[in-house]
């Protein structure tokens, strides 16, 4: 078990060295506004996020093609596929390799290879055993738009 996770009866604590947001460094590609309220693609690792963003570039300074941004998403927020078919309204679905299993009896942690990155998702034990998951898996990391913030860069 890593040391800044670590048990404490049947479920993962996390220290104060643990880190609870994925962040991935990328530029703002397009930017899509109604009101008070922007989908904003940003290109990263290869891949285009989409983000849901509370503003526009006329009330958000950094808001604009070409800027520099980090795209940022809790652990718990990454949703995980195996063997998926068919259509998911989704619009961030990475395709990504299973590196690292941390199981406790409620929460597993996955560290997930995403283009030479990796990323963190935290799901109950009982997802990760339905999915019978092993290290070396092809797996589908799942983020819904409303769940990224965006942080200037």
């Amino acid at each position: 078990m890593p040391d800044v996770l670590h048990y404490r009866q049947d479920v993962f604590v996390l220290s104060p060295r643990t880190k609870i947001m994925n962040k991935i460094k990328g530029k703002i590609a397009s930017v899509k506004s109604s009101e008070n309220i922007s989908i904003v693609e940003i290109e990263a690792n290869g891949y285009k996020f989409s983000a849901l963003i509370i503003g526009t570039n006329a009330n958000t300074s950094y808001l604009d093609n070409g800027n520099d941004v980090f795209v940022l998403f809790k652990e718990t927020e990454v949703s995980i596929a195996k063997n998926r078919t068919g259509l998911i309204s989704l619009n961030n679905c990475l395709d990504v390799i299973l590196k690292k299993i941390s199981k406790g009896d409620v929460l597993t942690r996955l560290e997930l290879d995403f283009a030479g990155f990796i990323i963190v998702s935290i799901i109950t034990t009982r997802s990760a055993e339905r999915l019978n998951l092993c290290v070396g898996d092809n797996l589908e990391a799942l983020i819904k738009s409303n769940e990224i913030t965006l942080m200037e860069g």
